[in-house]
């Protein structure tokens, strides 16, 4: 097969043997190509074989290093993913979680969550449709799922099979959650702070809970189920905080012992503070406040308030688990932001445990922007 083919020059070449997957648009010479074309690229003594994206800013994603992948190909590398989750999830009463996870899985672009029965199949960029239709073949021949489907906004195709009912309830290590995949944040649900969930649950036995932005309370799901004494549950979002009410009473919890509040999460720390009401253990899970290098200042900004106004409200030797799935601030970027959130607080903080995303979403050596949620478990203390 003869391939389009574009010289980077000798300076790139350490990135193609590195296997990063990326290749910026302003590294390419001009060229005539089309979007979802494949093409090869050398540097010196190194090539690398990727699909061309004409809008994205990452202007070629690179899969393989001689040849353009085939079927089988991509078969692989799905067995590979799912090789990886059936040894995770086997044992734990899980159907729910990444089954591919784009780039960490040798596939640059693609996501695929699987919910009970449903894959929930994203793309990244327009040239990424040209290789969907193989996933979509190699996905179907190693599970029995009832339908594949996609979501752009509120709209979910389904791409093969059928469309899922408009709440699916999915097991979470033995947890039951609500999950909607029409019209619910990420796929439906914030897979990636499985782990993180059950690391905090063992500290809430007997506390008194604080959980902002909650979406639908899958964090309060796990404080209340390791016997947490009260949690408090609050996200801006109604539909959020309702089905949260009904996580709690579909596990067994009786709702009315906690509290499901619709509220600014600023605003109500901001009360809190104001008012001296304080709780053992905070959980402080934001969205991501940057969507480019321009506004990573102005997002650890905010994280720095944000957290400044959460410590406050943490009792004396309490803890706090604060994370970031900003992918412009590092982990050492989000722990200065944490010291200097401490210090404006005139309070101590000890770090007991750190984390970023779930196994399900792997990182390679050769890819570390892989690793964009930062977790944080520290005790607050008072200053000395």
């Amino acid at each position: 097969m003869s391939l389009p083919t574009l010289n980077l020059g000798k300076g790139l070449e350490p990135a193609l043997l590195s296997g990063h997957p990326w290749i910026y648009r302003n590294h390419l010479p001009k060229h005539q190509l089309r979007s979802g074309e494949w093409l090869r690229l050398e540097a010196a003594k190194a090539q690398a074989i990727g699909l061309y994206d004409g809008e994205s800013a990452i202007a070629v994603r690179l899969f393989r290093k001689e040849k353009v992948p085939d079927y089988q190909w991509f078969d692989a590398r799905v067995q590979e993913a799912l090789e990886l989750r059936e040894s995770l999830f086997a044992e734990r009463d899980t159907n729910a979680y990444r089954l591919i996870y784009g780039e960490g899985d040798y596939l640059p672009g693609i996501t695929v969550d699987l919910y009970e029965r449903y894959a929930v199949l994203q793309s990244y960029a327009q040239s990424i449709k040209t290789i969907v239709p193989d996933v979509i073949k190699a996905v179907r021949s190693k599970l029995k799922l009832r339908g594949i489907v996609t979501r752009e906004g509120q709209d979910l195709t389904a791409l093969w099979g059928k469309l899922p009912p408009p709440e699916l309830t999915v097991s979470e290590n033995g947890l039951k959650l609500i999950a909607n995949l029409f019209a619910g944040q990420k796929s439906g649900l914030f897979l990636d702070h499985r782990d993180n969930r059950a690391t905090v649950a063992p500290y809430c036995k007997d506390k008194t809970v604080l959980n902002l932005f909650s979406y639908t309370g899958a964090f309060s799901l796990y404080a209340a189920k390791a016997g947490a004494k009260k949690v408090t549950s609050i996200d801006v979002t109604p539909a959020a905080i309702e089905d949260a009410r009904r996580n709690f009473a579909l596990n067994g919890f009786a709702a009315d012992s906690h509290a499901f509040i619709t509220a600014d999460c600023f605003k109500a720390l901001e009360d809190y503070v104001k008012q001296r009401r304080q709780f053992d253990v905070v959980i402080l899970d934001p969205p991501s406040l940057a969507k480019s290098k321009k506004s990573r200042f102005a997002a650890l900004r905010a994280y720095q308030k944000l957290n400044a106004l959460a410590l406050k409200c943490v009792k004396s030797g309490g803890l706090i688990a604060t994370a970031s799935c900003t992918s412009q601030v590092s982990s050492a970027d989000f722990k200065l932001m944490l010291a200097q959130a401490a210090s404006s607080a005139n309070l101590r903080l000890q770090i007991i445990h750190e984390a970023g995303q779930a196994a399900d979403h792997p990182v390679p050596a050769n890819f570390p922007e892989g690793r964009y949620l930062k977790f944080v478990l520290a005790r607050v203390l008072p200053l000395s």
